[in-house]
């Protein structure tokens, strides 16, 4: 591998421009990494402390492992088990186990400052009652310390918070190849980048182009674009979400994307058609889960008509937004 070209390596893995930017040096497309070396002074190699011959075994070892990183499938989550610590005043929790499957949404419900984002952060850090609550989260029966001794580096969960601030000085387009480039071949990377795009956008619900600096998003567009790319260049099966519905998306059609791509998904929310959208509620209480309640035919007819008032105050919404006097609902 390390006897192609500079340029030909760039084309298969064309975040390999990073490692070679801490060189500091020209590189010549046409020639191979060992060869662009041999034309480096003698102290090029003193100030690196590092031989012709190690530097190239480093960057050997560095393709293998970007070479593998491509081609690796991310660990399957059939299930994910919550086992029970204690409330803020310390008493014991009163439950014995929380499973939840492959493609299950899970609403996480409950009075401001009650825990709801205290049970997220459990499940993100894989808790192993080392913290506050004192609650234990496996997954595929697997503690953290188990496997991380299996499948080392994945992660397997990510999490879209309330406050989405990006700081990068680059644009949607730029951002979503970036990201793009460290889990598909380079074939691939421009039509995912495309669908992710259009998918943010349907989310949204108002424009913006690839060209868009990522600094300049409204919350909205920010996180929209978060939900696409955890939806399909994430690797990550279980997905926390906290408090969607303040971000102005189309809030079932973002949880619908998720699901349909084979997603676990917990959502901190205040929002009733989101709760009752949810397979299970989680009901929290000074921060202990005081219940678990499975959606049933009654509260499907709850939420269809919940649904419906939602569509009317959306409706309502896009008047307002449009300059209207609204004279009567």
């Amino acid at each position: 591998m390390v006897e192609k070209s500079i340029g030909e390596l760039v084309e298969i893995y064309p975040y390999i421009n990073v490692y070679l930017g801490d060189f500091e040096i020209n590189f010549d497309k046409e020639k191979s990494f060992e060869d662009n070396l041999k034309e480096q002074p003698e102290f090029f190699f003193e100030q690196r402390k590092m031989s012709l011959e190690e530097t190239v075994d480093e960057f050997e070892s560095y393709l293998e492992k970007a070479s593998s990183i491509l081609e690796e499938s991310m660990e399957s989550v059939e299930k994910i088990s919550i086992f029970p610590g204690c409330s803020k005043d310390g008493m014991a929790e009163g439950f014995q186990e929380i499973t939840v499957n492959k493609g299950e949404v899970i609403a996480i419900v409950g009075p401001t400052g009650s825990g709801k984002s205290r049970l997220l952060e459990d499940i993100e850090w894989q808790a192993e009652g080392d913290t506050p609550t004192k609650r234990m989260v496996v997954i595929n029966d697997l503690t953290k310390k188990e496997r991380q001794r299996i499948s080392g580096r994945q992660r397997l969960i990510a999490q879209l918070s309330q406050n989405m601030n990006f700081v990068l000085d680059m644009n949607v387009g730029e951002f979503l190849t970036m990201h793009a480039e460290c889990f598909v071949k380079k074939a691939m990377v421009q039509p995912l980048v495309e669908k992710v795009y259009k998918e943010a956008i349907a989310l949204a619900g108002e424009d913006f182009e690839l060209t868009t600096s990522i600094t300049s998003l409204s919350g909205g567009q920010s996180r929209a674009l978060m939900i696409a790319d955890c939806a399909y260049i994430s690797k990550a099966p279980i997905v926390l979400i906290d408090e969607i519905e303040n971000a102005g998306i189309d809030r079932k059609k973002a949880l619908k994307l998720l699901v349909g791509n084979e997603k676990i998904v917990f959502i901190a929310t205040h929002d009733p058609v989101l709760a009752l959208s949810a397979d299970k509620r989680i009901v929290i209480k000074n921060g202990a889960i005081n219940s678990i309640i499975a959606k049933n035919a009654e509260e499907q007819k709850a939420l269809e008509a919940a649904e419906e008032m939602d569509r009317r105050l959306l409706k309502l919404r896009d008047r307002i937004r449009e300059g209207e006097i609204i004279s009567a609902l």
